[in-house]
């Protein structure tokens, strides 16, 4: 079982006469670990919750409640990651499918789980992510096919149901930048 992959991050600024200067430099404390799922979480870098964003002040934006999407008209940097699907293959779809309800409940992202008929992390949000692979191996699933990406491969996600699934013997880490955006309507 593993741990959230610790994140060294590095926050420029401004001093008052406009110098630029490095105002946060450490592990990032903003984490959300999911307790039922050793391995499982989110790291939130930085939040907007405007665009175009503001680059003003000395406040650490990520510091704050973790929520799956971004603040309207905002955004969301961060880092997550996802153990292997092995160390929960003894519990059976019921119980999947309540740790993983609580888990969505406790990012305030409930509602983003529309159809999960699928796999029970299925969920589609509001957004458009650029997702990049750090490491391990990872597959999204989608209502209709799946992609498994490799280190480095890059997902433009842009509003469809999708979960990850780590079929592999390592934690996937990866780097998602979400960006609100109008949500797609059905037809």
């Amino acid at each position: 079982m593993s741990m959230l992959k610790a994140v060294r991050r590095v926050v420029t600024g401004h001093t008052a006469r406009g110098s630029s200067v490095v105002l946060l430099d450490g592990i990032a404390t903003n984490t959300l670990a999911n307790p039922a799922r050793l391995g499982r979480g989110l790291t939130d870098l930085w939040v907007t919750d405007r665009a175009p964003a503001g680059n003003a002040g000395r406040a650490d934006a990520a510091d704050g409640p973790i929520k799956l999407e971004p603040p309207p008209k905002g955004s969301v940097f961060r880092f997550f990651q996802i153990p292997p699907e092995a160390e929960d293959e003894a519990l059976s779809r019921e119980e999947r499918e309540r740790r993983t309800a609580a888990a969505f409940e406790r990012r305030g992202a409930a509602a983003t789980r529309v159809d999960t008929t699928r796999h029970p992390a299925m969920h589609k949000t509001r957004t458009v992510d650029y997702v990049i692979l750090l490491s391990g191996e990872v597959t999204m699933l989608l209502d209709e096919g799946e992609v498994t990406l490799k280190p480095f491969d890059v997902v433009i996600q842009r509003g469809t149901n999708h979960a990850w699934v780590n079929r592999g013997s390592v934690p996937a880490v990866l780097a998602g930048v979400l960006i609100d955006a109008e949500p797609v309507q059905s037809a």
